[in-house]
């Protein structure tokens, strides 16, 4: 990322776009198979990671001087070694040093920002919102936690970036006057780079969690906000049935696993087994039992256990919920480990209870990033952030959206 804000609380609307990506060959199932980023574009190792930059501490990490260019950037500036540094420096620059105008140079004039509300479109929008969300936290800090990417020149190169954001709250926001609390959240930001400028990015912020810090009732603040987007006369999306099952057919069958581990189709499989199946059992096959978990609103779990009622209380909220893995890359190999980004989406009715309170019957658009940390081929440890303030604004608000 560099976390081009959209100001923490944006309202548009709108559809992700296409990319110019080198494809791999489509699986046999077209539903469980979007379309893919080659494998010739993962990284097998660590060479190029966020881990290695980050030993030598924040002043070998953001020195102007990184040494000789690690791999073929074209049309990038020469003072960016690798895309770790590109992501991590111009994120410092942007934010911390307070350079917005520097996004002029780093995004692409008709670039396209889906944040947890729907689409951010063009440069001077995103150069407005950054200037909105430094003034409404001043002292504000982005602490670089992962960058899992992937790709080359040709392709563009996509990054997904774990950031820590801290700051304090003296300035208006969108949210209302200055508070005076201090936050500490983090965001997932996924990008896709090329000759110098980002020209597509998905962002998910911890939202509820901020708002939660700053002293507002979650679901007060859902119900303004989503009111506010029912006056704004928003186009109305008219329910529909999820496609989770055709007519009254079963869920569809994954092919045939291929022999040995296969990171790609692991993960693939797992979402689809235990969201589209509702067999919390195919977690069994790719999750550690001691499995350390962050999500939403703070949600820290430990133990498969806990994740499995995680994933059952969504589905229990929202029983016709239909997901697909909608991107995947990595980096990494079985030796070393894997660390995956994954972007998925999902459409369901609120017609059960949980801690969205009462149902509804309102139908809902979900959509997220979560990152993963497979060690012999099992994940430890999973960040996952959705769409939770919006999904609360779809379900609170007077009139659907």
């Amino acid at each position: 990322m560099a976390l081009a804000d959209h100001d923490l609380g944006s309202r548009t609307q709108g559809n992700s776009s296409s990319r110019p990506v080198k494809l791999a060959e489509p699986l046999e199932n077209p539903v469980a198979n979007p379309l893919r980023i080659a494998r010739s574009a993962m990284p097998d190792g660590y060479d190029i990671a966020l881990r290695k930059s980050v030993r030598g501490g924040t002043d070998s990490l953001l020195r102007p001087d990184q040494g000789q260019r690690r791999q073929p950037m074209r049309g990038f500036e020469e003072q960016y070694v690798d895309i770790i540094d590109y992501i991590v420096r111009i994120t410092h620059r942007i934010w911390e040093e307070k350079d917005i105008g520097y996004i002029y140079d780093t995004y692409r004039h008709n670039c396209r920002v889906t944040d947890d509300a729907g689409l951010q479109y063009g440069r001077d929008k995103i150069v407005a919102d950054t200037v909105h969300t430094v003034n409404a936290f001043p002292d504000i800090r982005l602490y670089a936690d992962e960058i899992v990417w992937a790709g080359n020149e040709d392709s563009g190169f996509f990054t997904s970036h774990r950031t820590v954001i801290t700051g304090t709250n003296t300035g208006w926001s969108r949210f209302g006057p200055p508070t005076g609390r201090k936050i500490t959240v983090w965001c997932i930001a996924n990008c896709l780079a090329q000759d110098n400028e980002i020209f597509e990015e998905w962002v998910i912020y911890n939202q509820s969690s901020m708002l939660q810090q700053l002293g507002f009732n979650l679901f007060e603040k859902a119900r303004e906000f989503g009111d506010a987007r029912v006056r704004d006369a928003a186009p109305k999306l008219l329910p529909s049935e999820p496609t989770r099952l055709a007519g009254q057919g079963k869920p569809i069958h994954l092919p045939s696993a291929p022999a040995g581990f296969d990171i790609e189709d692991a993960v693939r499989r797992a979402h689809h087994y235990s969201w589209n199946w509702r067999n919390m059992a195919a977690l069994d096959r790719l999750y550690d039992p001691n499995l350390v978990f962050h999500g939403p609103t703070d949600r820290e779990l430990r133990g498969l256990a806990a994740y499995k009622s995680f994933i059952l209380s969504m589905i229990a909220m929202f029983p016709d919920i239909a997901t697909q893995v909608d991107e995947i890359y990595w980096m990494g190999n079985d030796v070393d480990g894997y660390l995956t980004s994954v972007r998925w989406s999902g459409v369901g009715t609120h017609r059960g209870f949980g801690v969205y309170g009462p149902p509804t019957g309102r139908q809902v658009r979900i959509w997220g990033i979560l990152q993963q940390h497979i060690v012999r081929g099992k994940v430890v440890e999973e960040w996952m952030m959705f769409n939770e303030f919006d999904l609360l604004q779809q379900i609170m608000a007077s009139e659907p959206i």
